[in-house]
């Protein structure tokens, strides 16, 4: 089945056929590249979708970190840093981390889940262009990264005051991160335009 894609350099567009797994096509006129297809993208990107979901849990369930100073130990969640901001007032910051590394990969993984299980057996899932695009959309939101990079920093200034214990949901939580970036470059969308096409 042929489709048709506009060049990102020169837009001209191009009608390009099925594909062979990692082969690529590139431009005519100017050599740019169109469109690489992916090896096993819908069955890689289903695999780091049902591993960031189970390391979702462990994140949000176990403990975070705890704090010894002397004889008291204080040990906190991930949300436990959400709930003192709301807390001390900043309710926009709070809503806005609370989205960004809860919410949004939530919404990610599981939006995957719900297009790639029933495509894995042929089946096509209700909603399937909007959910697509709804996951997609998503994708500048998921600010892990960045809440990680303020914990670090953080540790290390707490590290003068308190001994600080890492907990099993900072190494779940650092892997997921990795494992969110590793699901987002599996993913050929063209592939699963290609299989809604297919099945529908």
């Amino acid at each position: 089945m042929s489709r048709t894609i506009a060049c990102h350099e020169c837009d001209l567009l191009h009608r390009i056929g099925d594909m062979p797994q990692g082969a690529s096509a590139r431009c005519v006129r100017c050599g740019a590249l169109l469109y690489r297809k992916k090896n096993n993208s819908l069955d890689r990107t289903l695999a780091f979708a049902l591993t960031g979901m189970m390391l979702f849990i462990l994140s949000n369930t176990f403990p975070f970190l705890a704090f010894k100073i002397e004889a008291q130990v204080q040990q906190t969640i991930l949300l436990t840093g959400i709930r003192t901001l709301f807390d001390q007032g900043m309710r926009t910051v709070a809503v806005l981390v609370l989205f960004t590394i809860i919410i949004v990969p939530f919404l990610q993984m599981a939006g995957l889940l719900y297009l790639l299980l029933p495509l894995k057996f042929d089946r096509l899932p209700p909603g399937l262009p909007q959910v697509f695009r709804f996951v997609r959309w998503l994708q500048p939101w998921s600010m892990m990264e960045v809440f990680m990079l303020g914990i670090l920093v953080a540790m290390v200034k707490l590290m003068k005051m308190a001994t600080i214990v890492p907990g099993v949901a900072v190494f779940s939580f650092l892997a997921l991160i990795f494992i969110i970036a590793a699901m987002t470059a599996a993913l050929d969308h063209h592939q699963v335009w290609e299989k809604w096409d297919e099945l529908r």
